[in-house]
């Protein structure tokens, strides 16, 4: 199994990773700026272009909630799941990279957050939403906690600005990429990397 694992993150050693805003329209981020490994200093793992204000406008104005039904939305954030389990060797990487994670960190955090996504997708709420909500995720658990507060937002067929921890924007970006790949609405989940400003 360890083996399997180190065969997956290999790729993704010296992998410098990018990320900006992803809105419902093309973003206008401020300059990048470079993000340092908490466990190696000399490691850079990547760049992040933090949202402009227009960014943060624009999303606002382009917020929609998502209109599917309940066992469409949970169709959506249980493949959602799929997708980060197939990419856990990139995540695994980029967790230890960017976060400072040891790799039983990496398992679990993978775990929580593929269990938040099909819980809450298993739970999908058949009454109306709530509207717009802004889901401000902390570093200390990039992947879990990001995923658990927009799954549930999104479950309930609410529309999401995601607004990650400054350092650990590059596991935001990822995971949102994945999202919406699963088959969310851009409109209803938008990536507003950044300071927190947004707030």
């Amino acid at each position: 199994t360890l083996a399997a694992i180190e065969a997956a993150r290999a790729p993704f050693k010296n992998h410098r990773w990018t990320a900006e805003p992803l809105l419902a329209k093309v973003p206008h981020p401020d300059p990048a700026q470079d993000l340092t490994n908490p466990a190696d200093p000399t490691d850079n793992p990547g760049s992040v272009a933090p949202a402009s204000v227009q960014d943060i406008e624009m999303a606002l104005s382009h917020a929609a909630p998502w209109g599917a039904e309940p066992h469409e939305r949970g169709a959506v954030l249980s493949r959602a799941a799929d997708l980060y389990e197939e990419n856990y060797g990139e995540f695994f990487a980029l967790l230890t990279r960017e976060a400072g994670k040891t790799l039983p960190d990496c398992v679990a955090e993978l775990r929580e957050a593929v269990d938040f996504l099909r819980y809450y997708g298993a739970n999908a709420p058949v009454a109306a939403p709530a509207g717009l909500f802004t889901c401000i995720s902390p570093w200390n658990f990039p992947l879990a906690i990001f995923s658990g507060q927009i799954g549930a937002a999104l479950a309930a067929g609410n529309a999401v600005l995601a607004k990650p921890a400054e350092p650990t924007s590059l596991t935001a970006h990822i995971a949102t990429k994945l999202l919406l790949q699963a088959g969310v609405p851009q409109s209803a989940l938008q990536l507003l990397p950044g300071q927190g400003r947004i707030i």
